[in-house]
């Protein structure tokens, strides 16, 4: 079993936390499928907000510019052709693209756990007893990842993500905080250290735990 910096109502205790070894202890000898899942996770994201007219949808052009013979210019039969500035746009985006990639659940899991296993062999995991906010304070987060070290990117895994823990992180501009069941590729592979609450863990054992 691997193991990670215990921690219990923000300091530190004498015994770390033991982690799984089929999670948190993977050899990662390709980071193709983690590239994959993290490709995934931000194509997935992706609106289409691009959209361009074709010359059919271009105002303007009902009359031909000028006569078909006798001018000494090109033929033209209107100002909305490819060709004109400001005319239709050949083949631009019309807002019905779909970016999205789909990978297989076994993929992902096994990408996330390769996430957290590299994450863990750099040293970035912490176990803490609980992430509570009573009162949904700033102010308390800050003095444990203080404690804890975490001074840059970190991401909080939750067992639940309600409104008190919300407003006890969004503030803060370097943490994430994730409920344990939405963990992502993207999330671990962008944070310095990743903070999981004991009951966290629990969950990620039980999802992450069962598949190969």
């Amino acid at each position: 079993m691997a193991t990670a910096t215990y921690t219990k109502s923000g300091t530190k205790a004498t015994t770390p936390a033991k982690l799984n070894k089929d999670i948190f202890e993977l050899k990662v000898e390709s980071h193709e499928l983690l590239k994959i899942a993290y490709n995934a996770y931000l194509d997935n994201r992706r609106t289409n907000n691009a959209v361009t007219k074709l010359r059919g949808e271009v105002s303007g052009g009902g009359k031909k510019p000028w006569r078909q013979k006798g001018t000494g210019r090109a033929r033209v039969g209107s100002i909305r052709s490819p060709l004109w500035r400001g005319g239709g746009i050949t083949f631009g985006p019309t807002g019905a693209e779909n970016y999205s990639k789909r990978i297989s659940k076994t993929a992902k899991r096994t990408a996330i756990k390769q996430a957290l296993s590299l994450a863990n062999e750099r040293g970035a995991v912490s176990v803490i007893e609980t992430f509570e906010c009573k009162d949904g304070k700033v102010k308390p987060t800050i003095d444990l990842l203080k404690k804890i070290g975490a001074d840059r990117r970190t991401l909080i895994v939750v067992s639940e993500k309600d409104e008190l823990v919300d407003r006890a992180t969004r503030n803060i501009p370097s943490v994430k905080a994730v409920q344990a069941k939405y963990l992502n590729v993207y999330d671990v592979m962008n944070a310095d250290h990743v903070i999981l609450s004991k009951k966290a863990l629990e969950i990620v054992d039980e999802w992450l735990g069962g598949s190969k």
